[in-house]
């Protein structure tokens, strides 16, 4: 069966678990193209119109993918992390994509929650070997291979500080790379927070990483920080963020200002109309405000963002953070 498996949203988190247990199921995994425009305009003409950036352009890569797989793999996401959710659009999702986009395939879309405890995410993988006819035995030990497979990725991006870029030629966790470990210890270093489908999508950021880069800039991104790290930065706020995805992008943040490697510079890439980053972006304003100056920008982004504008801001704010290094 060839099960599709849209370039968006979660697809930057998981993927590789995705591909690897699918394939030991003995399926075939197909991939979406690399968000463009085309994607984004069929996106923007079937979503509803106060979804959020991201939502629209998976909907783009639902229509790409419907007429060349035999099922459609869109997970109803409730929690990644225990006693932690992520946006309800996650949960929805499935909903939404049935009754925007007609003639669609079948859709696995069984239930994901780690809330209550870690072995949800098994339930989750035996929900769909079920539903795709395989024993429990097989469902289990193609598990057990993605896991570790998925466990390996992460382990080498934080070690190897490897951003996970996606070149849209090869399969994601085989093609990631990353720069930084080509850069002195002089070279700007610049801490990028983000959804993961807003800094590493290539289109909707506008190459912002490829960008930087070419500046010669040390890109810091939620993931290849250190879990400990994370944890430690986000202890600092005053009550729990249960939102996994804006916990992280807190964590990173406080703890390179509280006492972590030193740093140039942050910015904030949020999507325009997302209640989590608004809330998130107020939280690092006040913590950089009153903790250390330290310049930071906040880049919204949407349908109607030009890339000139977003250029120019850019320059501006790493010519600010090279000034600054210079005294």
């Amino acid at each position: 069966m060839r099960i599709g498996i849209p370039r968006a949203l979660f697809y930057y988190l998981y993927y590789p678990f995705w591909k690897t247990f699918f394939e030991a199921l003995g399926h075939q995994v197909i991939l979406s193209n690399p968000t463009n425009k085309k994607i984004l305009k069929d996106g923007l003409e079937l979503a509803v119109d106060d979804a959020c950036l991201p939502v629209k352009v998976f909907h783009g890569h639902v229509v790409d993918l419907k007429d060349k797989v035999d099922a459609l793999y869109i997970p109803r996401i409730i929690s990644i992390e225990p006693k932690e959710f992520i946006c309800p659009k996650f949960l929805g999702l499935p909903d939404m994509i049935k009754s925007s986009i007609p003639d669609l395939p079948p859709i696995i879309d069984s239930d994901l929650s780690i809330y209550k405890n870690k072995r949800g995410f098994y339930e989750h993988a035996k929900s769909i070997g079920t539903k795709l006819g395989h024993t429990e035995k097989l469902t289990a030990r193609a598990f057990r291979t993605a896991l570790k497979k998925l466990n390996s990725y992460k382990k080498s991006q934080i070690i190897e500080e490897r951003l996970p870029l996606d070149s849209g030629q090869k399969s994601f966790f085989e093609d990631y790379q990353s720069k930084n470990q080509n850069y002195g210890e002089s070279a700007l270093k610049v801490l990028l927070l983000g959804h993961p489908y807003n800094i590493y999508d290539n289109y909707i950021s506008m190459n912002i990483i490829g960008k930087l880069q070419r500046y010669g800039v040390k890109v810091i991104t939620p993931e290849i920080i250190p879990t400990q790290n994370l944890s430690a930065g986000s202890r600092y706020l005053n009550k729990k963020l249960f939102w996994t995805l804006g916990k992280n992008l807190i964590g990173s943040a406080y703890y390179y200002m509280d006492g972590g490697q030193p740093i140039d510079g942050i910015i904030h890439l949020a999507s325009f109309g997302c209640g989590p980053d608004s809330i998130v972006g107020e939280l690092l304003e006040r913590k950089i405000a009153r903790s250390r100056p330290v310049p930071f920008i906040r880049i919204n982004i949407d349908e109607h963002s030009g890339e000139e504008g977003f250029n120019t801001r850019l320059e501006a704010f790493l010519d600010l953070i090279e000034g600054g290094s210079r005294r």
